[in-house]
């Protein structure tokens, strides 16, 4: 069966991991981020089946122009990652009333923006999965980052929201903490590898979710290396 997704916050890590694997599968993969050069680089080696669609998921014409760009090129959406998020590394005292709420924009807001046009193909068609990629700070605050905590627990809080709502729907929602580091392209002189996540492994984990089948659908998998403390 071949599908179309969007993988809303394509970066050179997880986002791109998720974005190859979906490829591997014949999906036909709309690529969502800010950066218009670094998408055209990633299409053109990913092939014809990958679309750069330069979004700013923070902005709701933005994000109808680039859904409308890929049903334009592949067809309805069935799958969607909402894979970014609002990095406000600050504590209490010091972020400040944009950066927290340019962190909820992102994580909160663009999930928002991204999954009612993603849904709307959904309902219209044969139902559909939709992804939203946390973190830790999504069930236990981070002290230092009270933008990036309240942002995940947001994202995460519409994730459980929309499972219940869109469930009878035939539209699988489902949350993923990502417990732990990710390791970097190029790897991580600091820590060892296996202190880190793999992205091509959570992409396999990513996968395994869209095609669930309807009686056994997981709403929050946890992730983490096997020896991070938890």
């Amino acid at each position: 069966m071949t599908r179309t997704a969007v993988v809303a916050g394509v970066g050179s890590g997880l986002g791109e991991s998720i974005a190859r694997r979906f490829l591997e599968e014949d999906c036909r993969v709309g690529l969502f981020a800010r950066s218009s050069s670094y998408l055209d680089e990633l299409s053109a080696e990913l092939g014809p089946d990958a679309l750069a669609v330069p979004t700013d998921i923070t902005d709701p014409a933005a994000v109808e122009a680039g859904f409308e760009a890929v049903r334009s090129a592949f067809g309805p959406v069935d799958v969607l990652v909402n894979n970014a998020s609002g990095g406000a590394w600050q504590g209490l005292c010091d972020i400040s009333p944009d950066a927290f709420e340019e962190a909820l924009r992102v994580s909160a807001s663009g999930g928002l923006l991204c999954s009612q046009a993603a849904v709307s193909d959904m309902l219209d068609g044969d139902g559909g999965t939709v992804i939203f990629t946390g973190a830790t700070s999504a069930i236990r605050g981070r002290d230092g980052a009270i933008g990036f905590s309240a942002a995940k627990f947001a994202a995460r809080g519409m994730a459980e929201s929309m499972a219940r709502e869109l469930g009878p729907e035939g539209i699988h929602v489902a949350h993923v903490v990502i417990d732990g580091g990710i390791r970097p392209p190029g790897g991580d002189s600091e820590r060892d590898d296996e202190q880190l996540l793999d992205p091509d492994a959570i992409a396999d984990s990513y996968w395994h979710l869209v095609t669930q089948e309807r009686s056994s659908w997981t709403l929050e998998l946890d992730l983490r290396p096997h020896v991070e403390p938890f």
